[in-house]
Order: structure tokens, then sequence, then C-alpha cells
């Protein structure tokens, strides 16, 4: 007898149909499961074998065959343990009924437990898009694929539990899930009223995370770099719902969503440290998996001391930046994550930290300095937007009880930035100035008169890219936006520039 019913597989960030036929035919007993599965799956009729044993069913004492279908897509994961489990039920006619409307996923225990599985809201997006009705789910993983409207979610706590609704016994009810549920959620990040003094660099990372442009912070060693940009979280805009559901699923697919959480509202801070190998920073593995920069999307990669990631795994970061998305390619195939990240850099101006250091001497070399600045490729460096320079802080300014500006109130003028730079591009997929795509640009960037001839001057003198003056571009707009300006001025087009000339204080020998 053949049955079937529908599971869901998983490429990438893209799922698709998975159809699980069970064949149970006269023969010497054996079980064979086709389909291009993984070890993974493979090893899943151990399981189920074990699982309807304890559960109290009868295992089928003769030739097994289960496919999966499509043939020529390879099956990763433990995912399938459920549906063929209910595939065998039916085949040997210990359930009967019609599931064709739904699918299943999740992993099985030798008892008969459903343990949680990675992927399960790319899943059950791609499920209601393939007409699904009903996805029964592991019950940690129920919340996640709640969210999507128009399909009803089942969480399924063991085998036992599963047949009895199957059978009408004992109905599973639906998981209901909000997907603003923690939208508004006070946050306890670390507040800019923290920092004393440094109010050049506060005021670039405001300009930065309003716009999502790319930072580098440059200094003496204990001048603030790495405590500022662990406070760029803290004023970083509110997630759209897009963003957020893209966002969770990355983190679903990489199996480091937290349990029973719906969405994630609150923007990534990754900081990975600099031993981290080109495939950590961009993903890949043997099963392909997001790696930080992609963890990192629509969010904020942190990268401190620079230079001393290695050379290879800093030029990964180059194509990622431009276009927004990281391509892993392997033999089986390609797969493509979004990367559309803030990137801010942090690193020392020499090896001794001390070079154009006001008060203390540098004790490096010229030729030393030139090598370690050097370490930072031109292409890498001209992808970052906002060159700022972070100073030693005086003493006056240290012990000064005087009350810096609140992450909150900054956050305020950046929301505000963005929500304008929402309207702006309503309809176009591009959610900030720093994503404004060549066609747009020069409509999105109207320039006064006189702002067109001082950035013409700035092209002119500072020997700027093309790629350069597009950014400058881009930062004049952001600049703008939170001057409440519909036309760059003269006032933003400066303030944007002077954001590009500390490549020409230490890179001009380098």
């Amino acid at each position: 007898m053949v049955s079937f019913l529908y599971s869901l597989g998983l490429h990438g960030m893209n799922a698709f149909l998975v159809k699980v036929e069970a064949d149970l035919s006269n023969g010497l007993p054996s079980f064979e499961l086709v389909g291009l599965p993984d070890a993974a799956v493979k090893e899943s009729r151990d399981r189920v074998r074990s699982a309807l044993k304890n559960c109290g069913f009868t295992y089928p004492v003769t030739k097994i065959t289960v496919n999966l279908a499509p043939a020529d897509k390879r099956k990763e994961g433990p995912i399938y343990d459920l549906p063929v489990l209910a595939a065998l039920l039916y085949a040997s006619g210990q359930l009967e009924g019609n599931v064709g409307h739904c699918a299943m996923v999740g992993e099985l225990s030798l008892s008969g437990e459903v343990r949680p599985v990675k992927g399960v809201l790319p899943m059950a997006l791609a499920a209601k898009e393939a007409g699904i009705t009903e996805l029964f789910v592991p019950a940690e993983n129920a919340p996640e694929g709640a969210v999507v409207e128009g399909l009803r979610v089942y969480p399924v706590k063991d085998v036992s539990s599963l047949v009895m609704h199957l059978t009408g016994q004992r109905l599973i009810l639906p998981c209901t899930a909000d997907p603003f549920t923690g939208r508004n959620t006070p946050s306890l990040l670390p507040d800019f009223a923290e920092v004393r003094g440094q109010e050049a660099a506060k005021r670039a990372l405001e300009i930065a995370a309003s716009g999502s442009h790319n930072v580098l912070l440059i200094g003496p060693p204990g001048s603030g770099k790495s405590m500022l940009a662990k406070r760029v979280p803290s004023i970083l805009p509110d997630m759209t719902l897009d963003e957020a559901i893209t966002t969770t699923q990355i983190y679903s697919v990489a199996g480091t969503l937290p349990k029973e959480s719906t969405l994630i509202w609150e923007r990534p801070f990754r900081s990975p440290h600099h031993t981290i190998s080109p495939a950590g920073l961009s993903g890949g593995g043997t099963i392909v998996r997001p790696g930080e920069i992609s963890l990192a999307h629509n969010g904020v990669l942190f990268l401190d001391e620079l230079p001393e990631f290695h050379r290879d795994t800093m030029e990964v970061l180059r194509q990622p930046l431009e276009d927004g998305i990281v391509t892993i390619s392997r033999v089986s195939g390609s797969v493509t994550y979004p990367s559309s990240v803030m990137l801010v850099a942090a690193m020392n101006p020499c090896p001794c930290g001390y070079f154009g250091h006001p008060t203390r001497s540098c004790v490096c070399s010229s030729k030393v300095v030139d090598r370690y600045l050097g370490k930072i490729s031109g292409p890498l460096l001209d992808r970052l937007d906002l060159h700022v320079e972070v100073p030693p802080v005086e003493f006056d300014v240290l012990s000064s009880c005087d009350k810096a500006e609140t992450s909150a109130r900054i956050r305020e003028r950046v929301n505000a930035a963005r929500e304008r730079q929402n309207q702006r591009f309503r309809g176009t997929g591009i959610t900030c100035n720093a994503r404004i795509t060549p066609d747009l640009l020069h409509q999105a960037c109207r320039l006064s008169p006189s702002a067109q001839t001082l950035l013409k001057t700035a092209f002119e003198r500072m020997s700027l890219s093309a790629r350069a003056f597009d950014r400058v571009l881009k930062i004049s707009r952001t600049i703008a936006d939170l001057d409440n300006s519909d036309t760059i001025e003269p006032r933003h087009a400066a303030e944007a520039v002077q954001y590009r000339s500390l490549d020409r204080k230490y890179w001009h020998n380098s």
C-alpha cells in the first residue's frame, strides 16, 4: 500500500515542498530511504523504528520504501523524521484519512518526543505559498511558524499527541502568536549617556545609524572607540515588519533563534573576533550556513581592531558590502544570503596606538606605520562611508558631572530621519539612504546650486573615486534628512565631505 503526505526542505533561506511517499510491499524486511537524502536523513529510519515501537504502534515487518520527492533536490537534516513516521502509519493502515492539505516537520527522539528543528519560519512561508493550510511542527518552534497569517500551525510534543489529533480523539489547538510581540519592549542596551565627550564621534554615528552607512573609527587606545561602537544598537531605528521577518528567517536557518520566540525586533549586533576565518564571516560549511555578515543583516557588524583581521578575511567583505548579498558556491550548488549591514570598524592608527597623539610619542617607525595601515586595502577603505577620528578625552570632560545626551533622544531623531527615507522609497525595495540604487541616486539626492559647486570642488581637490563621491552624496542626503530638508544644502554637503578626509591624513603614503 502506498501513502503520501507533505513535508518541506531548505536550500539556504529558500524552502521547498517535499512529498513523502511510503510504500509497503512483499519481500525481505528492509527500510530503503531514497530521494537524495544526506546522512542525517538516512538515520531517520532508526529513530522512526524506535519511536513507533516505544509509542505502542506496530512497526511494519516488510519491505519499506520511502521516497522524498523531488528526487533531484538534496534533503538535509532530521526534519523528515515526523512525516516519515506518519507516512508509515498511513501506509500500514494504522491511520486513515486524507492529509494532502497538511505538512509536517520535526525530529524524533527514540521515545517518540518531537524535538525542535531549524528553519521553521521560511518553511511556514513556503507552505502557505504552496497552498498548505495546516503545518505540524515541534512545540518549541510553533510560535515562530504561527506568525504566518493564513496558516494553522499545530505544536506537536510527541507522536502520541499527533496520532490522537489525526484520529480526532484529542485535538491539538493551533498555536497563536502576535508577530509584534516584543516590538516595544524596553531595551537594556548600553546608553550613549555613559560616554563622556566624543561629541563629534557621536554625531557621526547618529548620521551612520540614520542612513545605515559604514563607519571607521580611528584613534589611540582608550579613547572610547569600542565603547561608542557597542552603543550603536541603542540608537538604531525601529525595524519594519519585512526586516523583522527576514532577520528572523536567517536566525531560524542558522539554528540560533531563541526557544519559543516569534519575530526578532531588535536589530542584530555581531562582533566576531579577529581570528575568524573568511568562511566564518561570509558563511559556508559542508551544510552551508549563514556567516557573521548575514547574521548581522539589518543590523551592525562590528570589527574591532580591524588591521588584526587576516587580509583575505577583510577582503571577503567587499562584494557583500556593495551588493547587500553574499553568494556561497559549492559543488552541490549556490546559496545566497542577504547581507545588508552597517559595518562599524575600529582601529588604532599604528601598532603602538599613539601615532598622531597630541601628548604621547609614537615609537613606531614610518615604515611600521605604513605597513600597519596598509593592511586595510584601498577598495575596502573606499567602502567605509564615514572616517571618524576619536581623539583622547581630556580630564575636564571625564571628570565633569554634566549629563550627556541619552540614546533615547538620539534615537528619536534617527527614527524621524529613517521614516523620511521610508516615505521617499516606498514601493522601491530600498530601506535606507545607503542602499540608494544608481538609477535613483540623483533623483533622491537633489542638490542646491551652491552644494553642487561645493561637491565639485571637493571631488577635484580630494581626487575622490566615483564610489566615494556617490557615498558622499548619500551621506549628504542623510544629513539633510536629519535636518528635515528636502534639498541638500552646502552645510549638509560640507559635513559629509569632512568625513572623507582621514584617509588623506593617515593613508597618504601607505
